[in-house]
């Protein structure tokens, strides 16, 4: 798990990238949570936030693009 100031440094395909790939992970988790094989209850919280903080910082990057338009 990357930490938020890490996040800012890749580029928005880079992030979109990672937002993927946590979302697939989270469908894992859910599934062996579902199935009682969870390993790491601690997994689920930490890809949740992650993905909070990606979309996060792709909305601030949105907001900063459509306010250097107008």
């Amino acid at each position: 798990m990357a930490d938020f100031a890490d996040l800012r440094t890749k580029t928005d395909d880079q992030l979109t990238a990672e937002l993927t790939e946590l979302k697939r992970e989270q469908y894992n988790l859910r599934f062996q949570a579902a199935t009682n094989q969870l390993e790491a209850p601690s997994r689920i919280r930490m890809v949740r936030r992650s993905i909070a903080q990606i979309k996060t910082l792709q909305n601030e990057r949105a907001a900063k693009a459509a306010a250097g338009k107008a």
